[in-house]
């Protein structure tokens, strides 16, 4: 007790701790010492070009682009700040680039403007090629689940389906009979794709797991590693030995086939992605995602080109036609089908009529282009005009309940003249021209 009471009081100690600290780190608070302005003027400029300097002009491959439409640019040489004599830093900064003076809109006159609008509209009204009505031609039982994916093979003598009994069946394609039963996966088999190159069958589902099968020994012969969750679409590339997966992970993958190394992640997405397709010319992969967008990708740099914007719900289906250099997109809601011109993704028009949510959208070389609904209804259209031309509805299997009508895949044959469906009544359809 002694000691402690003849230790100093420890608030007068705190107080000069305190003070001496400040006088430390502080000294310099009220000497009012300023940047010379020089420095000042050196610093910013040299900030401002190293910022700005690769973006004051576009590269002239897109300037190439961008000449023909819209506004024109302004004339005057656009200037960064250098380190000069001027004396007011906020009036270098309005120095970096006047506002563009407001330039007159590109048509001359306002009866130019209403001459363009006349002809946009009577360029729509192009009459419909005519296509003749399809009619149910077969229904295939023999799956266990919801069947969710369908492929042909190229030789067009078979085709593959997969559902959510985890089993992938091949069927014959002229009579229907069973082939052949390939177990493996373990949960619902969501994408298919028989290769044109190689005597390979490719598969996806939920259980994360992408396989490549050995037709000849009907085995599994790889597997690609790297989905964070369920596989829900695959494609293969038409001319390089490349594979896209796509799925819950909100990415698309790029997998060299052979190797099984992982090329690219397609990121950028913010939903899971529900379907991708490849071609062969840019862009070479799109995606459509629950986040209500369609993305182009640069299959080389592995970004994106383009993100379409256009869609307001989740985009569920794409379809690339096999001859004309265009693509559609399904989702759902009112104008949810679009057609679209590569390479830029311009958009041409709206599919307009088919009140459901898209869940599969296929389009064959003659131009007829079918939408399956979540609903059970199947809508055809003719894909130059977007004018439909037949509208059915899914009929269930006896012993199914009528909500189980859904239309889940489609795929036209190599012909163009059969048309099969997986749905929710677990049943494979085929739909074929009717003839005189």
């Amino acid at each position: 007790m002694a000691t402690a009471a003849a230790l100093p009081p420890l608030g007068p100690l705190l107080e000069r701790s305190a003070k001496r600290t400040r006088d430390i780190f502080a000294s310099y608070g009220d000497d009012n010492i300023q940047d010379e302005e020089k420095s000042a003027r050196i610093r910013l400029s040299v900030k401002i070009n190293d910022e700005y300097r690769d973006f004051k002009e576009l590269p002239s491959a897109l300037l190439a682009q961008q000449a023909p439409v819209g506004p024109a640019r302004p004339k005057e040489a656009r200037k960064a700040i250098t380190a000069g004599p001027t004396s007011d830093t906020s009036r270098m900064i309005a120095a970096i680039d006047n506002t563009p003076r407001a330039q007159p809109s590109t048509f001359s006159t306002s009866s130019k403007l209403s001459e363009a609008l006349i002809l946009h509209k009577t360029t729509r009204t192009i009459k419909p090629t005519y296509h003749p009505p399809w009619k149910l031609m077969r229904v295939i039982s023999g799956h266990l689940g919801w069947v969710r994916s369908v492929a042909v093979e190229p030789g067009n003598k078979w085709f593959a389906t997969g559902a959510g009994d985890r089993v992938i069946k091949i069927w014959d394609l002229a009579s229907g009979e069973l082939k052949l039963s390939l177990t493996g996966h373990i949960s619902t088999v969501r994408g298919l794709a028989v290769s044109p190159r190689h005597p390979y069958l490719f598969s996806c589902g939920e259980d994360k797991m992408v396989k490549c099968w050995d037709l000849e020994a009907n085995k599994v012969i790889r597997h690609y590693h790297g989905h964070l969750s369920g596989v829900y679409s695959l494609s293969l590339h038409p001319t390089l030995d490349v594979l896209v997966t796509a799925g819950r992970d909100a990415s698309a993958r790029v997998w060299d086939m052979r190797t099984k190394a992982q090329i690219h992640v397609l990121a950028g997405h913010s939903g899971t992605v529900a379907d991708v397709k490849c071609q062969e010319s840019d862009p070479q992969v799109i995606t459509g995602s629950m986040d209500s967008t369609v993305r182009l990708w640069d299959l080389a740099a592995g970004k994106t080109m383009t993100t379409l914007t256009h869609h307001k719900k989740s985009v569920r289906a794409l379809a690339i036609h096999p001859t004309e250099y265009s693509f559609a997109s399904g989702s759902a809601g009112g104008n949810n089908i679009k057609k679209w011109k590569c390479p830029e993704g311009a958009f041409v028009f709206n599919f307009s009529g088919h009140n459901a949510i898209i869940n599969t959208l296929s389009v064959n070389s003659e131009g007829v282009f079918f939408s399956g609904g979540d609903n059970g209804s199947l809508t055809f259209w003719d894909y130059n005009t977007g004018t439909p031309f037949q509208n059915m509805e899914d009929v269930p299997q006896p012993g199914s309940l009528e909500a189980e009508a859904g239309v889940f895949c489609s795929t036209f044959d190599m012909t163009g003249t059969r048309l099969i469906t997986g749905g929710a009544d677990k049943t494979i359809k085929v739909y074929a021209e009717q003839t005189q």
